[in-house]
């Protein structure tokens, strides 16, 4: 489906640092922003005028201009600082109040709202009732699941994560919205389930992308020499991403004795943290070098600094093996990445994409909470060659067939179809700019849906 006019499309990412050249590492930064922006260039290329509405704050502009279909706007709430994920809520009204002054004063008008994260989702809610648009909502993360996957005294865990409050909107947000977008199929069952008790034909499966023109299989040969460019020569092992006590590097260093046991030249690289580490990232960095000294493997453990966006590809490549060792994953990006490049991949089972691949032959999958099956995993390409080879092969096929964001983009799209037929079949005027352009509200309703979504 490709656009037939000037359509715009509104899409909502309210924390973190999102904008054309995204700061990775910094806080609640990282896959998310990949998503957003690459789904929205790709809408772009189909058409589509997109503008990414993020929050304002620091010293941000309030636009960046990716290309000639696609910009970020941000939008100003809570002051100057940085607000973490979890407590943003809290000023997402004044955020909403904000949009909607820029969007009314700009006489900007769009087909639909497409929201990231919980956080946005309230904003994308509110909006969507205010405009009269459909609203297709793209969780990432659950607040049920996020809760019951993570270590720690639970009061400390709601201290922090907010997870109370986040499930409960959560609820009116999934309740609320046109369509709710689930990055895997386990991800939809935890929607149809427990807490939330979403219609299983309000829920569609999309699985995230990956840019299939930066992501690609090389040669032997030049997998060879850039491994000697990048210091990466023998056995690697690579992880990569943001700092953060989920991803499970921890775990994953626990792992390698296992792994050295049958390949003792194995090594692992760690590239992990930001361009500008806090203090509190540090110090977890700090903590995983004292797992590598506690279990006698320092030597086969390498730290190293933030993967700039434009070497990421090559170090995918130098890799022998890519680990995803979470402790809970919505989904992988880095795993797909990882596959796309050829490269043998073992996947955590506690998350979502080990399901849609096939063990042994696209990628090898195992409980990183248990170290010598996770050691075991991560061996088996290195001890056999055939095997490494097939899992490249096979890999890298399976991540261009079902994961590139061409198609992702299509699917949104497609869903979009559906919406506007419903809501023409609920009784809209046809030839309405917009899908609810002309909905008889009554408003005194009208109030009380603001009051319910702010």
């Amino acid at each position: 489906m490709e656009s037939t006019g000037n359509e715009r499309i509104m899409m909502i990412s309210t924390h973190g640092y999102v904008s054309g050249n995204p700061e990775f590492g910094k806080p609640d930064t990282g896959g998310q922003v990949v998503y957003i922006l690459e789904l929205a260039k790709c809408l772009g290329r189909l058409g589509y005028d997109v503008d990414i509405y993020t929050r304002q704050f620091e010293d941000q502009p309030q636009c960046d201009v990716i290309d000639d279909r696609v910009r970020v706007l941000r939008i100003p709430c809570g002051g100057a600082d940085f607000i973490p994920k979890e407590t943003l809520c809290n000023h997402i009204p004044e955020w909403v109040e904000h949009a909607k002054a820029y969007i009314t004063d700009g006489d900007l008008h769009y087909s639909f709202i497409n929201s990231h994260y919980w956080d946005a989702g309230l904003a994308g809610q509110a909006l969507s009732n205010r405009l009269r648009i459909p609203h297709l909502h793209t969780p990432h993360s659950i607040g049920s699941w996020k809760r019951d996957n993570m270590d720690g005294d639970a009061d400390d865990l709601e201290a922090k994560y907010n997870f109370r409050r986040r499930i409960r909107e959560e609820k009116v947000i999934y309740d609320e919205c046109d369509v709710l977008i689930a990055t895997t199929p386990q991800q939809r069952d935890i929607l149809k389930e427990g807490e939330y008790d979403v219609p299983e034909d309000k829920i569609h499966v999309i699985p995230p992308g990956y840019d299939d023109t930066r992501f690609f299989p090389v040669s032997l040969a030049s997998r060879q020499a850039l491994k000697k460019d990048l210091d990466a020569e023998g056995p690697v092992i690579l992880a990569l991403g943001r700092m953060a006590h989920n991803k499970g590097y921890d775990l994953l260093i626990r792992s390698m004795p296992s792994v050295r046991q049958r390949v003792p030249d194995a090594r692992l690289i760690l590239a992990v943290g930001s361009t500008e580490p806090s203090e509190r990232e540090l110090e977890q960095i700090d903590d995983l070098r004292q797992v590598a000294r506690e279990i006698g493997i320092p030597d086969a453990v390498e730290f190293r600094d933030y993967i700039p966006d434009d070497l990421l590809p090559d170090y995918y490549r130098i890799a022998d093996v890519f680990a995803l060792s979470s402790r809970y994953e919505p989904f992988g990006m880095t795993a797909v990445e990882a596959m796309a490049c050829g490269t043998p991949t073992v996947i955590t089972t506690e998350g979502g994409l080990w399901e849609q691949v096939t063990w042994g032959l696209d990628a090898i999958y195992a409980n990183p909470f248990d170290p010598d099956a996770f050691g075991h995993a991560m061996a088996v390409p290195l001890q056999y060659p055939r095997i490494g080879a097939q899992l490249a092969k096979h890999g890298s096929q399976r991540a261009r067939a079902h994961f590139t964001w061409t198609g992702v983009a299509q699917q949104l799209l497609h869903l979009l179809e559906g919406v506007e037929h419903r809501v023409v079949d609920d009784g809209s005027e046809e030839g309405a700019t917009g899908p609810r352009a002309n909905w008889a509200v009554d408003p005194a309703q009208e109030e009380l849906w603001k009051a319910a979504t702010y």
